[in-house]
């Protein structure tokens, strides 16, 4: 698996020859000129991971990309008239012989019932999982992890905690669009401190690695 991390949740991947992008949102713009994506593959609402003049860019230059998302993106997508496939808590697809599993269905908590909005993790070909912003922990074997790293809705050591609960092989830190990338390096001490059994990568905005 190659992952090209464009910027904060916003990743391409590559399997098998299938081409999968996520998240594209506000903090991101290179996204708009990709060519040869087969999926599309949404967390949930928020600007930073859904930005709709993003995405309508993304399928004009990918007519034939296919939208996998949850049913609170999907109603925004209904009102535009783009289709996509429904994948929830506990559903699953399969896209050009690649297969979805979603898991979880809310946004970590912020403050009270601030931006409380469905989200919906996702395991992509069984080996690599995307949380969005949540902690929600799958309770499967996961080779690759996109760790979330900074956000209003969490802390330092939320991080860690969920890097050793998901116990991947290697994780990278992602959701990190706001912070400055020499604190980046701060945070993948940190992990690499507490949770030794997880090789931790930090990649730079434009990297790609191979998985």
């Amino acid at each position: 698996m190659q992952i090209t991390k464009l910027g904060h949740c916003c990743l391409v991947l590559e399997i098998n020859g299938v081409r999968l992008l996520t998240d594209p949102g506000t903090f991101t713009t290179t996204q708009n000129e990709l060519t040869g994506l087969d999926i599309v593959l949404i967390t949930h609402e928020h600007a930073d991971h859904y930005h709709l003049e993003s995405l309508q860019a993304v399928l004009k230059n990918n007519p034939r990309a296919v939208i996998v998302t949850n049913g609170a993106v999907g109603k925004l997508l209904e009102a535009e008239g783009i289709p996509y496939i429904h994948v929830g808590d506990g559903e699953s697809t399969e896209v050009k012989g690649v297969v979805i599993d979603g898991f979880g269905r809310d946004h970590a908590p912020i403050y009270e019932e601030m931006g409380l909005v469905e989200n919906t993790g996702y395991l992509v070909a069984g080996s690599f999982y995307f949380p969005g912003d949540s902690f929600h922990n799958p309770n499967k074997k996961i080779d690759v992890l996109a760790l979330p790293v900074a956000a209003p809705w969490m802390k330092m050591s939320d991080a860690i905690h969920f890097a050793k609960e998901v116990n991947a092989r290697v994780a990278f830190g992602v959701h990190d669009g706001m912070i400055l990338p020499s604190f980046r390096g701060f945070v993948g001490m940190a992990l690499k401190m507490f949770v030794p059994g997880t090789e931790y990568i930090s990649l730079t905005d434009g990297e790609t690695r191979e998985f």
